[in-house]
């Protein structure tokens, strides 16, 4: 059912292709709900079948048709109603933390490359949130952005995806020295 939220709060921006959504979804939704392409476009037809959405074609020379994609007031009222229920509590589902679990009975040279791996994509996330945030701010200042915005929320789940991403690359770091230390032989003790 988030997908279906998540694919409102985009339409918030205005009206937009199945393609459109997919490619903003990348940049921005998917640091916190990651979908498919194809994930999005079924839900689309979903959401139209129940009048949450409108789709309206557009015929194109030398390109297919496409389908542009905004919201109805059924839609507006289904993500005001979504807005002002509690939110289920998040959870972590996440394949690393068990490898790094099972550490010591597995394969120590796996879960540091796996390590070194997660490290990586949080690094390149990082960078591309960052480009994502200099475009929202324009050289605006932040505090000037979160006064002039027509929307904050988009900026506000940057900032989450962005905070999100730095732990992860510090936890990282610190689970690699600890492996680091543990596999090192331990200096003698003074008596």
């Amino acid at each position: 059912m988030a997908l279906r939220h998540a694919l409102m709060a985009a339409l918030l921006e205005g009206e937009a292709s199945g393609y459109d959504l997919a490619k903003g979804f990348d940049a921005s939704v998917a640091n916190f709900w990651p979908a498919t392409p194809q994930q999005l476009y079924r839900e689309l037809d979903r959401m139209a079948a129940n009048g949450l959405v409108r789709a309206r074609l557009v015929r194109q020379e030398k390109r297919p048709d496409k389908r542009l994609f905004s919201l109805t007031e059924a839609g507006r009222r289904a993500l005001r109603e979504f807005t002002a229920a509690p939110p289920r509590p998040g959870v972590i589902r996440d394949e690393l933390l068990i490898q790094v679990q099972a550490v010591d009975a597995g394969d120590d040279a796996a879960v540091r490359r796996a390590l070194e791996d997660r490290m990586a994509r949080a690094e390149a996330k990082i960078a591309r949130y960052e480009r994502l945030r200099a475009g929202l701010l324009d050289g605006r200042f932040e505090d000037d952005y979160l006064a002039e915005a027509e929307r904050v929320g988009p900026y506000l789940t940057l900032m989450r995806g962005l905070a999100f991403e730095r732990e992860n690359l510090r936890w990282c770091e610190r689970s690699l020295k600890i492996l680091d230390r543990r596999a090192s032989p331990a200096p003698p003790r003074g008596r």
